[in-house]
C-alpha cells in the first residue's frame, strides 16, 4: 500500500519541535512518544516521521547536518530553514480553514502556540472564533425548510452546526483558562 501523503498543515507540528531545537528524527518520534498531550491526537509510526521529515528537507523547510557518532550509525540532525520558520509562524498565526480538520490541527497549532508566547494564544483564538462563526453563519444561511426528503439533510446539518458550537464553547474556555 502506498504512503499517503499528509497536509503540510499537520507536518508543521514536526516544524514546531525542530524550531526549538535542532533534531534527529529518533528524537522527534520520541517526543511525540513522550508528550501525552500530542499523543491524545497523533498516532505517527517512526517510520512516518522518517517520512515526513525527508518531505519537508525536499520541500525546502528543513536542511540536515550528518552527524557521525563512534559506535552508531551517522544520523541527520535537521535544522529549519528561513522557509520553514515563516511555514511555521504563519501556521501558528492563522486559523484552522476547514471543519473537518479543527478536531485534529486545531489542539496542535494551541500545543506550539502556548510555548511560542501568550499572546500567540489569544491570536489564535480570536482568529478560530471568527471563522467558526463565518462557518455557523454560512450553515444557517443553508437551513433546509422541514419537509418530505429533507429528513436526513437536516439531521446532518445539525450535526455539523452542534460540532462548530462545541468547537465555540472549548474556544472560549481556552480563552477563559489562558489555554
Amino acid at each position: 500500500m502506498p504512503m499517503v501523503k499528509l497536509p503540510l498543515t499537520l507536518a508543521h507540528g514536526l516544524l514546531g519541535f525542530v524550531r526549538q531545537q535542532p533534531l534527529h528524527g529518533y528524537e522527534i518520534a520520541q517526543r511525540l512518544r513522550a508528550t501525552e498531550d500530542l499523543g491524545l491526537i497523533w498516532g505517527w509510526k517512526q517510520s512516518q516521521v522518517y517520512a515526513e521529515l525527508a518531505r519537508l528537507a525536499q520541500e525546502g523547510y528543513l536542511t540536515s547536518t550528518v552527524e557521525v557518532q563512534a559506535t552508531r550509525p551517522a544520523r541527520k540532525v535537521f535544522q529549519l530553514t528561513a522557509l520553514g520558520v515563516l511555514a511555521f509562524v504563519g501556521w501558528i498565526a492563522s486559523p484552522v480553514p476547514h471543519e473537518r480538520d479543527v478536531q485534529r490541527e486545531l489542539p496542535l497549532k494551541l500545543y506550539f502556540a502556548q510555548q511560542e508566547d501568550p499572546a500567540a494564544v489569544q491570536v489564535l483564538l480570536a482568529r478560530q472564533q471568527a471563522v467558526c462563526q463565518s462557518w455557523l453563519a454560512t450553515l444557517h444561511a443553508q437551513e433546509l425548510p422541514p419537509g418530505a426528503g429533507q429528513h436526513y439533510a437536516q439531521l446532518v446539518q445539525q450535526f455539523r452546526l452542534s460540532q462548530i458550537e462545541t468547537v465555540l464553547a472549548w474556544l472560549a474556555t481556552c480563552g477563559e483558562t489562558g489555554a
